[in-house]
């Protein structure tokens, strides 16, 4: 199975359990305004690989990962590549090697053959990191272009299948970051008992120069980075009483 991805990470300390190694797939049917990955958007832009390459690469940086480590794929957006990622977990399952995916779940949806395959990939997961942009489907189209209703199928789908996921956050000043917001994503989460972990993550705009590069104008040039007490008051609406 061909894949396509823009780049590898040797180790991640914030992509999962334990020292990891990432693999960053192309395609995404979101445009988020933040996005810190814009060169992942389109799902042929990237270069090809198969699954067995891709684990060749991965492994080799076995003996650095400890006992909690492992793979991460991310993107992008990995469920974009759904029977690469199959093949490639099935690969990580037989070596003994968690294997975690990064998504914001904008590919997913109910239907008999795509849930076939899809059960085939919690076969071979151990972890999803699920970044959610907001709760309130207004806003989410604001920030992504695309309707929440996707992702809401989601985070019910695997609290259906009880499958363990950690929820990841963007801190976004004048976006995401009023108490009104926090408050109903903090609703909203509070729902799923399949919630291990939730993390906030400060907006920052290291992506800029990679939008300069690609010709792309950025959208919130004049958003500031979140501060200290922003940060503080946010992590104690989310991360609270999990």
């Amino acid at each position: 199975m061909i894949g396509y991805y823009s780049s590898f990470e040797s180790f991640g300390s914030v992509d999962g359990p334990g020292l990891r190694s990432i693999l960053f797939l192309t395609g995404c049917p979101f445009r988020c305004l933040y996005c810190h990955n814009p060169e992942t958007w389109q799902l042929k832009n990237g270069k090809e690989i198969t699954s067995e390459e891709a684990f060749q690469k991965l492994i080799k940086y076995r003996p650095y990962w400890g006992s909690d480590g492992g793979i991460t794929i991310s993107g992008g957006e990995p469920l974009s590549q759904l029977d690469f990622l199959i093949e490639l977990g099935t690969l990580a399952k037989q070596n003994n090697i968690s294997y975690v995916i990064d998504t914001a779940g904008g590919t997913f949806r109910i239907d008999e053959a795509y849930l076939q395959k899809f059960d085939k990939l919690l076969d071979v997961c151990t972890l999803f990191l699920l970044d959610i942009k907001t709760a309130d489907e207004k806003l989410h189209k604001k920030i992504t272009g695309v309707d929440f209703e996707n992702v809401d199928k989601l985070y019910h789908y695997l609290a259906k299948k009880n499958f363990p996921i950690w929820v990841r956050h963007v801190l976004v000043p004048g976006l995401t970051s009023d108490h009104e917001q926090l408050i109903k994503t903090k609703n909203y989460l509070s729902q799923f008992p399949n919630i291990k972990r939730i993390e906030v993550l400060p907006y920052h705009n290291l992506a800029l120069e990679k939008y300069q590069k690609l010709g792309i104008k950025y959208p919130l040039i004049n958003t500031p980075l979140p501060s200290k007490e922003e940060i503080a008051y946010a992590k104690s609406i989310l991360e609270k009483n999990l």
